[in-house]
C-alpha cells in the first residue's frame, strides 16, 4: 500500500461518482485490450502470431495488475466508510471485486513468467502437424483433431479408427514438460496466495467452495452411478471389442450418427439458432455478435465465447450494449459435425444472452470472470444445449434435405441402446476434475506421473480394454483461465437438470416458449451480484441439490421414451415460429479474416448467404 498513491487518488476523484466512473471506465478499456488480442490469437488471425501473443500477456498483465491494485481497494474502503447508500452498495461490490484479485508483488511475476510458458505452449500447438497414417497407404494424413476424434466415432474401418486414436495418443508427448512447468508455476502462485495449491485457489476464486466440498458433490454421483460399467461389460459380451477406446463411441452411437446427419446439416444452424432462441424470446439487448464456425489450422480447438465490450453505462447513465464473440469447430460435411456443431453454436449463443442481459451499473460483475462463476455460466450455456439435443426440438426443427422431419423412431432405438451408458453422463467431467485436482496435489511432478495418472483417471472413469492419455489433449487444461475449472461443467449439470426441471413443472413445455426466455432474462440481470448457488435458488425456488440430475439419469428406456411421446405430443399445441426472426443484436458472420455476411438488411438475409458459403466449404 502507498499511502501517496492513496491521497494522489482521493484527489483526482474527489466524489464517489468520479472514483465509480473512473473504475468502470478502466477496467472496460483494459478487459478490452485483452479480449482483442485474445480472439485474434486463438483464432489464429493474427499477422504475427509470436509477437501478439507477446502482447496479450502483456495486456493480461495490466489487467491483472488493476484487480489486484492494493491502492486501488484501500481507497474504495476508505470511501464505504462515509457513502451513502446506493454509493456505498456500488463502492461495496468494487471492495469484493478487489479482495478477490489481491495478491503479494512476489506472485506478480510468477503469473508473468507462466503467462509466457502458456503461449510457448499455444504456439506449439498451433504450428504443429496434426493428421494420422493412412492404415491401407502408410501415408501421412493431415487431419485435425477435431477431426480424428469424429472418424473414431463414424469410420467404418476398424483399422483407420485405430489409427486416429494412435495418432491422438502422441500428440501431448512432446509437450508434457513445458505443462509440467506450467503446473509447477501456477502451484507456485497459488501457494504464495495462501492456498494449498492451484485446484484448491480456482474452487474457491470460481465457486466460493473448498476442493473438499467440490468434490464430496461429485464422489456421491461416482458412487451412485458407477454401476454403469457393469452394464457395459455385459455388453461387450454381445459386442466383442466395444471397450476398444477406438471403437467404443462407434459401435454404440456410429450407425446413429450417420443416420442423424441427414437431419442436421451444418448450413442449416443460423436458421435453427435465430428461429429457437426468438421464439424463446430471448433478446440479446442491442450488443453485438462476431461469429466464427469452421474449423481451420491454427484455430483454437474448442468452441468458446468472451466478450471484448462488456455491458456499460456512461456517465450520464445511459445504457451501452455490450458484444460477444463466439466460435465452433464445425467441418461442413463430415458425418456428425453438423449435429456437433449446432449443439455448440446453441451452448455459446446461451453464454452470449447471458452476459449480454446482465446489465449491472459496475462492468466487473458483467464479464465472464470472477466473481461471475464457471458453474453459473455454464448453467445458461448448457441450458440452450439441452434444447437443441431434445426430442421436441429435434421433431419441429431438424428435417433432411426433402423436408422430412427428424423421426421418433430414431430417438427411441437410440435410448434403448444407450440406456445402459445414461448413468455415465458425468464420468467425462469428473475424469478431468479427478487428473487436475491430482496433478496439482504432487509434490514432485515428472513426466512419468502425468503419463500414468493420465492413463489412471481414464481406466477409473471410462474402464476401456486399453489404457489411453486422451486426458492431455483436452484444451482446458493448458490455458490459466479454463483449467481447474473442470467441475464448474458439473455442477451446472445439476443445475440445468434442477431448472428444466421447474420449468417444465411450472409450463410444461420449454421449446418455443417465450415465457422461458423472460424468466431466464430476469435472472441474467442480476450478472456476478449473487453467488451461484443464490441464482438457481433464485430461478427455481429451491438450492442447488444433485436430485434432479439422478432422476434424469437413472430412467429406464421405457420411462424416457414415455416422456418423451408426451413431450413431443405437447409441442402440437404450440404453435410454430414464423415470424421474422428479431434477436436485438448486430451479427457479423466471419471465418477468420473473412467476413461472410451480417443482418443489416435482415436475419433471413444472412442466413441466407452464410447457407450458400457454407455450402462451398463442403
Amino acid at each position: 500500500m502507498n499511502n501517496k498513491n492513496i491521497t494522489k487518488l482521493d484527489r483526482k476523484y474527489k466524489t464517489n461518482v468520479g472514483l465509480l466512473d473512473f473504475l468502470n471506465s478502466e477496467y472496460y478499456k483494459l478487459h478490452k485490450n485483452y479480449e482483442d488480442l485474445f480472439w485474434n490469437t486463438y483464432m489464429g488471425t493474427s499477422k504475427d502470431l509470436k509477437k501478439d501473443s507477446e502482447k496479450r500477456v502483456v495486456a493480461e498483465s495490466k489487467r491483472d495488475a488493476f484487480r489486484s491494485n492494493v491502492d486501488l481497494k484501500t481507497l474504495v474502503d476508505q470511501r464505504i466508510i462515509k457513502a451513502k447508500s446506493k454509493d456505498k452498495k456500488r463502492l461495496q461490490i468494487w471492495s469484493n471485486f478487489f479482495s478477490l484479485f489481491q495478491i503479494p508483488d512476489n506472485a506478480i511475476a510468477i503469473r508473468e513468467k507462466v503467462g509466457k510458458l502458456e503461449v510457448e505452449l499455444a504456439n506449439k500447438i498451433n504450428n504443429r502437424n496434426e493428421g494420422y497414417i493412412d492404415p491401407k497407404t502408410g501415408v501421412f494424413t493431415a487431419a485435425s483433431r477435431n477431426s480424428m476424434r469424429t472418424k473414431m466415432r463414424i469410420d467404418p474401418d476398424e483399422s483407420v479408427r485405430k489409427a486416429c486414436f494412435e495418432a491422438l495418443e502422441k500428440l501431448p508427448l512432446d509437450h508434457i514438460d513445458i505443462y509440467i512447468s506450467i503446473v509447477n508455476g501456477r502451484n507456485e502462485y497459488a501457494r504464495a496466495l495462501g492456498y494449498e495449491d492451484f485446484y484448491d485457489y480456482k474452487s474457491h476464486l470460481d465457486e466460493g467452495m473448498t476442493k473438499d466440498e467440490l468434490f464430496s458433490i461429485f464422489e456421491k454421483i461416482y458412487e451412485k452411478t458407477k454401476y454403469g460399467f457393469d452394464n457395459i461389460r455385459k455388453l461387450e459380451q454381445t459386442m466383442p471389442g466395444l471397450r476398444k477406446p477406438w471403437n467404443f463411441g462407434y459401435m454404440m452411437t456410429g450407425d446413429f450418427a450417420k443416420e442423424e446427419d441427414p437431419y442436421f446439416q451444418f448450413e442449416n444452424v443460423i436458421g435453427m439458432w435465430g428461429r429457437s432462441f426468438s421464439a424463446l424470446g430471448i433478446d440479446y439487448k442491442g450488443g453485438e455478435l462476431k461469429l466464427d464456425l469452421l474449423d481451420r489450422k491454427g484455430k483454437y480447438d474448442n468452441g468458446f465465447c468472451h466478450y471484448p465490450k462488456l455491458v456499460t453505462y456512461n456517465k450520464k447513465g445511459k445504457f451501452i450494449p455490450g458484444s460477444s464473440n463466439f466460435t465452433s469447430n464445425a467441418i461442413p460435411g463430415q458425418i456428425s459435425s453438423g449435429i456437433n456443431g449446432i449443439h455448440t453454436v446453441f451452448h455459446e449463443a446461451g453464454h452470449a444472452a447471458d452476459r449480454l442481459n446482465s446489465i449491472q451499473q459496475e462492468v466487473c460483475i458483467n464479464s465472464e470472470y470472477p466473481p461471475n462463476a464457471v458453474s453459473w455460466a455454464e448453467t445458461q450455456s448448457m441450458f440452450m444445449d439441452t434444447i437443441s439435443s431434445s426430442i421436441e426440438w429435434k421433431t419441429r426443427y431438424a428435417k433432411n434435405y426433402e423436408g422430412q422431419i427428424y423421426p421418433f423412431d430414431i430417438f427411441e432405438r437410440k435410448v434403448r441402446k444407450l440406456e445402459p451408458l445414461m448413468p455415465l453422463d458425468m464420468m467425462n467431467i469428473i475424469f478431468v476434475m479427478d487428473f487436475e485436482r491430482r496433478i496439482y496435489e504432487c509434490k514432485n511432478l515428472t513426466k512419468d506421473f502425468v503419463i500414468e495418472t493420465a492413463k489412471d483417471v481414464n481406466r477409473k472413469y471410462f474402464d476401456r480394454s486399453e489404457d489411453s492419455i486422451s486426458i492431455l489433449n483436452v484444451p482446458h487444461i493448458y490455458s490459466w483461465e479454463s483449467s481447474a475449472y473442470y467441475h464448474g461443467y458439473g455442477l451446472a449439470e445439476l443445475g440445468v437438470s434442477q431448472w428444466r426441471e421447474y420449468f417444465f413443472k411450472k409450463y410444461d413445455y420449454i421449446v418455443d416458449n417465450p415465457k422461458i426466455g423472460r424468466e431466464m432474462t430476469k435472472v441474467w440481470k442480476y450478472g456476478s451480484l449473487y453467488k451461484p448457488r443464490e441464482l438457481i435458488k433464485i430461478a427455481t425456488g429451491k438450492d442447488l441439490s444433485a436430485d434432479a440430475y439422478i432422476r434424469d439419469i437413472t430412467r429406464s428406456a421405457d420411462e424416457m421414451i414415455r416422456i418423451g411421446k408426451q413431450r413431443v405430443a405437447r409441442m402440437k399445441k404450440v404453435p410454430i415460429f414464423n415470424k421474422q426472426v428479431k434477436l436485438n443484436a448486430k451479427i457479423t458472420m466471419v471465418h477468420g479474416k473473412e467476413k461472410i455476411a451480417d443482418n443489416k438488411k435482415s436475419f433471413e438475409d444472412m442466413e441466407s448467404k452464410y447457407r450458400k458459403w457454407i455450402i462451398t466449404q463442403k
